[in-house]
């Protein structure tokens, strides 16, 4: 059984509700998509040059596990500087096998 009503002029009322409705919804649809174009991107901090990856002990940092380069996909840690990254790797920390921080920094292994 159908819910619509049974009778033409009805139909006719209807059909000019809902085209009424649906220019709403486009017309909002077209407001809040200009209103995402407006919007700034958000501006993201600059990505660190070197990382230094740590045990996570409880929620806590432990010790230094690896050095990685900042753009490394596999790199988790702290901001470290050049000097720091340089510094690790000569005090055995280990470095990253994918980005190579050592050869980044002219170390040899």
């Amino acid at each position: 059984m159908s819910e619509l009503p049974p009778d033409l002029p009805r139909l006719r009322t209807l059909e000019t509700w809902l085209r009424l409705q649906l220019a709403a919804v486009r017309s909002r649809i077209q407001h809040l998509e200009q209103a995402e174009r407006d919007r700034p991107a958000p501006i993201r901090p600059p990505r660190p040059d070197w990382l230094l990856e740590t045990e996570r002990l409880g929620g806590r940092d432990g010790r230094p596990v690896r050095v990685h380069v900042g753009g490394c996909g596999q790199a988790r840690g702290r901001a470290i500087s050049r000097a720091q990254a340089a510094d690790a790797l000569g005090q055995g920390v280990e470095a990253c096998f994918g980005c190579r921080p050592d050869t980044e920094l002219g170390i040899l292994g």
